[in-house]
């Protein structure tokens, strides 16, 4: 997976089409989420699109995310923001604040509001289950 310092270097660079080419290039990059792990419990809520991010720990003590949407853009919305923690510590995860990570992106503006409605439960949901684990170790 790229670096977010990597994707901004190029975002910044691309207009409008490019820029959802390159989400859609992202998302595919994603490792490959099964289906069994498609469940009610690793569904995101509120996204206009089906997501699903499922945690693993790893023996190190980092996370690494496993996730997958139904959307071509949104997959490459949440690969966005699974980068911004993806094979980091669990406390470290939990304290991120990545939504002010993503901020140089300007999602609300470049995208419409059905595509980023479920950025917020997404960042929710993979905060509060680092903090879970970072709990646990």
């Amino acid at each position: 997976m790229r670096s977010l310092d990597d994707i901004r270097e190029e975002y910044e660079f691309l207009d409008g089409d490019e820029r959802y080419r390159l989400l859609i290039e992202l998302g595919r990059e994603l490792d490959e989420m099964p289906d069994a792990l498609k469940t009610d419990a690793t569904k995101v809520r509120g996204c206009s699109a089906s997501v699903w991010v499922y945690p693993t720990a790893r023996d190190d003590g980092t996370l690494h995310f496993l996730a997958d949407s139904n959307a071509a853009i949104t997959k490459g919305i949440v690969s966005l923001v699974i980068s911004t923690v993806q094979d980091k510590p669990a406390a470290t995860v939990a304290d991120t604040d990545i939504a002010a990570a993503l901020e140089p992106f300007d999602l609300k503006n470049q995208l419409s509001s059905n595509r980023t409605q479920g950025v917020p439960n997404m960042i929710a949901l993979i905060r509060e289950t680092a903090a879970r684990y970072a709990q646990g170790s």
